[in-house]
């Protein structure tokens, strides 16, 4: 621990403990999330009007417009929606790995026993709907569309509990933000399983090999974020011609991301105060050591977090704001019909999150608590566990990402209209319940 000197600032200001470290970064996830709840319910809307109005057909149209790149016979090229859904929807899966990556090493994961609660809850949210909508699907069309009810939506999730303010406990954000990331965790890995082409085994080593080649990048000290960027393209490119959805490569390369910072406080601290030593005399003799200085003074002030954070920091935004509401207003848009709302997919699809989320949430939680596997905190009692899971039935853009992969056009239209109708019976049922909780007491 270093010391500190007279008329140093850092004695005019707080001691800074371990849970600032790692409860500002969530709460900055969390008000992002917030903010990027409204918008993409505004996206949806605004999707849902075009696709029942007059300029129905224009609409759809241009997100089935080709674009890509020819050079010679070679020619790379998707529809826009596809480029959507396949490429920038992997910087989404990256920011979710990244995420689990920070929980994992500096957060609330690494204390095994406290993660254990939400993953199993998250288990359970992913087996019980799918196993019930398979049992209402069973010999019929749409039955691979199992893996549209497993995954939570991060963002209307979050957004409802900023809703309720101080009726919901810090643990509870924190329980349903990292069983909604497990799930969408889960999702992509059903995605390359369940829904993925016959895999080409030569161009999947290449992808391996690309992750083996990152890691040892890391490993030397290589920091350069145009490399890593090239790689990653090539990674995605490999994975995408394998056959596996190209997604799972944002995955890999979270997972792979470091989470442990170059530069301690104490080394910037010491390399900050060379900067101020030794101001230079205006002659210009000392400009070139001068620059030197303040060179290493920039490196050591962004290294001195870590490549997880500065890479959630600037990608968050991006995702939230841009990305996300892109693919809502890109997949979203549908006929509405009562015909299709009552056809057996939307019927399926919505008693798999209505009923089969909160089931499975509460009793794999239920069994992980009862079994000693995990702890659930004392603040965190089981009704709002229960407001919680029926709140996880609110499955949107995973839902949508799956269902685009899964049905085919006449099936997908059933499918959207049990994914919205699910959402909204979910987000009102989990606001009743955890809107009647008391206000928590905050500490004075």
């Amino acid at each position: 621990m270093s010391e500190t000197r007279p008329g140093d600032p850092e004695l005019a200001r707080l001691p800074r403990e371990l849970v600032q470290r790692l409860t500002r970064p969530l709460a900055w996830f969390l008000r992002i999330e917030a903010a990027s709840g409204v918008i993409l319910l505004s996206v949806t809307i605004a999707a849902l009007a075009l696709s029942n109005s007059p300029w129905a057909r224009s609409f759809a149209a241009v997100w089935e417009m080709r674009v890509g790149l020819q050079a010679g016979s070679i020619e790379v090229s998707r529809s826009l929606r596809d480029w959507l859904n396949d490429g920038v929807m992997t910087l989404f899966f990256f920011l979710v790995a990244l995420e689990l990556k920070r929980e994992l090493v500096l957060g609330e994961l690494g204390n095994l026993r406290m993660a254990a609660l939400p993953a199993a809850a998250a288990l359970g949210g992913m087996v019980v709907p799918a196993g019930l909508y398979l049992l209402l699907m069973s010999g019929r069309p749409g039955e691979a569309g199992w893996g549209t009810v497993m995954a939570t939506d991060t963002a209307f999730v979050v957004g409802c509990l900023a809703l309720l303010g101080s009726r919901v406990p810090q643990s509870l954000r924190v329980f349903m933000l990292t069983l909604a990331i497990a799930d969408d965790i889960g999702a992509i890995l059903v995605v390359a399983i369940g829904y993925g082409a016959g895999v080409s085994w030569g161009p999947l080593a290449l992808g391996v090999l690309g992750c083996a080649t990152v890691r040892g990048m890391a490993l030397l000290g290589v920091r350069s974020i145009p490399l890593y960027c090239a790689a990653g393209v090539l990674i995605w490119s490999a994975v995408d011609v394998s056959g596996i959805h190209p997604t799972v490569a944002g995955v890999a390369l979270g997972l792979l991301t470091p989470a442990r910072r170059w530069v301690s406080d104490e080394r910037l601290y010491a390399i900050l105060g060379e900067v101020v030593a030794h101001p230079g005399d205006g002659s210009g003799r000392e400009e070139t050591q001068d620059r030197e200085t303040l060179q290493v003074a920039e490196t050591a002030a962004r290294e001195a977090l870590s490549p997880v954070e500065r890479l959630e920091i600037a990608l968050h935004p991006w995702v939230a704001f841009a990305v996300m509401p892109l693919f809502a207003f890109a997949n979203a848009g549908t006929p509405l019909s009562r015909d299709a709302l009552g056809g057996p997919v939307s019927v399926a699809v919505f008693a798999g999150f209505v009923l089969g989320k909160p089931l499975g949430v509460l009793a794999f939680g239920w069994l992980a608590v009862r079994s000693g596997i995990a702890l659930r905190p004392p603040d965190l009692g089981w009704r709002l566990l229960a407001g919680g899971a029926l709140l996880a039935g609110i499955g949107f853009t995973m839902a949508l990402f799956i269902a685009n992969l899964a049905f085919d056009e006449a099936l997908l239209r059933e499918a959207k209209l049990g994914i919205f109708a699910a959402s909204i019976v979910s987000a009102a049922a989990g606001l009743l319940v955890l809107g009647r909780s008391p206000r928590q007491r905050t500490p004075p």
